[in-house]
């Protein structure tokens, strides 16, 4: 008796190991989980955030495909030239193609806006953020997908999960100059967004990343190039020479005018070897309160070493577009400094 009941009891173990291994995402389930991340890549760079989450839908079968959860690939990008991580091979358009692996699956949302912000899909970035359905056929004009279904696909998905919802959420975040937390945090990295629930939290990160730092900045890797991050948490890298927009949008798989917007450059501008150069947008505030203006600086000169937006400086010292600050001035980093 003892053994017959043993026996029902490994049956049912292994039963129920089975049926686990056999639960997959819904798709709220994979809205909920990535809504958050979305939208996060949508103020980042400017993406929508229905577009991300309809495209990683489609392509990851709800996160349930073999590459979603094997190898962290929720939009199916293959190695290409470029691609130095981990590789995984996978039937596709032809037997045994190699796609990119992830060490989670955030990378592969970070890695699916760095790859759109390439010059192939240039042209999606001239429509309105808005504009789901544009970008969907964008997409497949531009060649993401081999299926002449693909813009109709994601179309439906949007419109049946009501996705445009989160570019609302998007567009006010992009209006106030905030950026929202990321859903999934990385192991020791902080949460963007002032929220009152984390902001000690954030506080104690702050000062625990910054204890044994030798100077301002946290080196990361970008493209094989030694990028940084500012205080401000924006990518940077310094201007070598013989750098040029044209051989570092290359180098970086970003476009020429990115530079200038994200700096405040004309696009007439000339680089200067090290000087401070942003892969991506400055804030609306710095973490400082204020800057004590030293002899020669320039209101961009301000902007870069704070990663604030000139416009933000302008509006909260009650500036003119064409003031030139005076050395011994105090300007304000922020709305309402302490």
């Amino acid at each position: 008796m003892m053994r017959y009941s043993f026996l029902i009891c490994m049956f049912l173990c292994f039963t129920s190991m089975e049926a686990m291994a056999d639960v997959k995402n819904t798709r709220a389930e994979y809205i909920e989980m990535w809504k958050d991340e979305a939208i996060y890549q949508m103020v980042t760079h400017k993406i929508p955030a229905s577009i991300t989450l309809a495209q990683g839908i489609l392509e990851s079968g709800d996160g349930n495909s073999t590459l979603a959860t094997k190898a962290n690939n929720h939009f199916g990008i293959k190695c290409h030239s470029d691609w130095k991580g981990k590789r995984v091979y996978h039937d596709d358009d032809k037997k045994g193609e190699c796609f990119r692996h992830y060490k989670d699956a955030r990378s592969s949302f970070e890695d699916h806006s760095n790859f759109l912000l390439r010059k192939r899909y240039e042209s999606l970035f001239t429509l309105k953020i808005t504009d789901y359905k544009g970008w969907a056929k964008g997409l497949k004009r531009c060649g993401y997908a081999t299926s002449s279904k693909y813009a109709g696909l994601l179309i439906k998905i949007i419109e049946e999960n009501d996705l445009t919802r989160f570019d609302k959420i998007g567009q006010n975040h992009i209006k106030k100059g905030t950026v929202p937390a990321r859903s999934i945090e990385e192991e020791g990295e902080e949460v963007i967004a002032e929220k009152p629930e984390t902001k000690n939290k954030k506080n104690r990160n702050r000062k625990k990343n910054t204890a044994n730092k030798s100077n301002q900045f946290d080196d990361v890797t970008l493209s094989g190039r030694n990028v940084q991050v500012s205080d401000n948490r924006i990518k940077f890298i310094l201007v070598k020479s013989g750098d040029t927009f044209e051989s570092l949008a290359e180098e970086l798989d970003m476009m020429p005018w990115q530079f200038w917007k994200y700096n405040d450059l004309d696009k007439s501008a000339t680089l200067q070897e090290g000087s401070v150069l942003y892969l991506q947008p400055k804030r609306r505030k710095a973490q400082d309160d204020y800057h004590t203006v030293a002899e020669g600086e320039s209101l961009r000169d301000i902007s870069q070493k704070h990663g604030v937006k000139i416009k933000h400086l302008l509006k909260y010292n009650e500036l003119s577009a064409n003031y030139h600050p005076k050395a011994g001035e105090r300007l304000a980093l922020k709305a309402n400094p302490r």
